[in-house]
């Protein structure tokens, strides 16, 4: 079973029968004989993770035990009150959010650049069969021109394809342009959590949980933005083109199935593996990951989707007040809201 990977290998398309082409421009990826698509760089980045992932078992490790059920729960807006908003001629919700969707995948793209941390050095164990050991050569890499694509060579990623669903549903331009809102960060942002380690190594661990979480919130938010745009008559213009927005998601999520079971394997081997501690000693993953993740799904479930909630429902009510029977809208969608969120808005 092959374990040591190099980074053209990592990088290897599969050979398309046809390419991904929406509106005549080149994405990422591509279909086979049958019309099935294929990620990109999946050749042997597929074969990779999955031969890591049966050796980690073997060794009596696992994949992070997580899945985007863990951040189930109150949405705003959820389908129906999208479906309300966009029937009523509010549509500028919806195109906002594919947008603001677009633009934080393409910020995605500095995984291919962000610096990496010596974790050989780090670790105690020999990491260079393992997915941690390829970090660095290709993996994260692979992630980030996933997200941003590859504009030097006209390709474009998952940021591209998000605004190309958006303007065959809606239609090019048909809202002015909006840029994502400020961050709600935890309270503690910024506060070290594991002082037991060089700093690098905490900031690593963090944000790969972290990013874990945003894959999670993002394939709840794919699947509702895929139930929107199938709703039978919702874009009576554009039905066909909304259908073939909806396959576009569906090719992104494809994508970030890899996403996210690469993340649950570079936290299942790091959970298993001893890290050097800045006293000279040593500490097992576990005791920095669990609590840590435990934290953070309690924060993802707890605080967050409310403040969340707060701060997308005054925006929303701002655009429905544009209306001219915006009254009766609001009381609809209201009506419409998820429980446990309209009794946390501000009167």
């Amino acid at each position: 079973m092959q374990l040591e990977f190099t980074r053209e290998e990592l990088l290897t398309d599969h050979e398309y029968a046809r390419p991904n082409v929406l509106n005549g421009r080149r994405m990422h990826g591509g279909f086979d004989e049958s019309g099935t698509y294929i990620p990109p760089r999946a050749l042997v980045r597929s074969v990779a993770i999955a031969n890591w992932t049966r050796a980690l078992r073997e060794q009596g490790g696992d994949l992070l035990e997580a899945d985007s059920s863990l951040l189930s729960g109150p949405r705003l807006p959820n389908v129906e009150q999208q479906r309300l908003l966009i029937r009523e001629g509010m549509s500028r919700v919806f195109w906002n959010g594919l947008t603001i969707t677009g633009k934080i995948e393409g910020r995605g793209r500095m995984l291919a650049t962000m610096p990496l941390p010596p974790l050989q050095a780090c670790i105690v164990e020999d990491i260079s069969s393992m997915a941690l050991g390829h970090l660095h050569k290709g993996l994260m890499f692979a992630h980030g021109i996933d997200e941003g694509g590859e504009p030097e060579k006209q390709i474009g990623g998952h940021d591209v394809m998000w605004f190309v669903a958006r303007d065959l549903s809606l239609g090019e331009s048909a809202w002015p342009d909006v840029d994502p809102p400020a961050s709600i960060s935890r309270p503690d942002s910024g506060e070290r959590k594991m002082p037991q380690v060089a700093p690098e190594i905490e900031g690593l661990l963090v944000f790969l949980m972290n990013l874990l979480l945003i894959e999670f919130r993002a394939e709840i938010g794919f699947a509702a933005t895929q139930e929107t745009l199938r709703t039978p008559g919702l874009f009576p213009e554009r039905e066909e083109n909304a259908n073939i927005a909806a396959e576009i998601v569906e090719r992104i999520r494809t994508d970030e199935r890899i996403h996210v079971e690469s993340l649950r394997l570079y936290l299942g081997e790091l959970r298993t593996l001893h890290i050097r501690t800045v006293d000279g000693g040593e500490i097992l993953g576990t005791e920095l990951i669990d609590p840590y993740w435990s934290n953070l799904v309690a924060w993802a479930t707890g605080d967050q989707p409310i403040m969340a909630a707060r701060q997308t429902y005054e925006a929303v009510i701002e655009l429905i007040k544009e209306l001219p029977e915006h009254e009766r809208v609001q009381n609809e969608f209201d009506r419409l809201i998820d429980a446990g969120i309209l009794e946390h808005q501000p009167t």
